[in-house]
């Protein structure tokens, strides 16, 4: 399989991770469809970055970096979801970094 598809496989499954608990909570489309996709361009950004640190380290790293403008939109209506938020982007930023570090190139 082409890193492409591979990347593209793990954010898919990153993003069906993150928005299976906002369709339990029914949150409205655009938020579910905006965590996907953002989910997309970080497993791609995660991937294909280099700085010389370990996968799951620049994992974190840029996942917590790429979700502070979507932490500050939310912290203005619901501040209680901002620690889920970054919990959630801390495990699976994580993660993505590993299995790309693991799987592609």
């Amino acid at each position: 399989m082409g890193n492409l598809l591979i990347t593209l496989i793990i954010g898919l499954v990153a993003g069906v991770i993150d928005i299976i608990p906002m369709i339990l909570q029914k949150l409205d489309r655009y938020s579910i469809i905006s965590a996907f996709v953002q989910w997309l361009v970080v497993a791609f950004v995660i991937i294909n970055i280099n700085f010389g640190v370990e996968g799951w380290l620049k994992g974190l790293i840029v996942a917590i970096l790429m979700a502070l403008p979507i932490v500050i939109l939310v912290m203005k209506d619901d501040a209680k979801s901002v620690l889920p938020i970054l919990i959630m982007c801390s495990i699976l930023g994580s993660l993505t970094g590993y299995i790309g570090d693991k799987y592609v190139r």
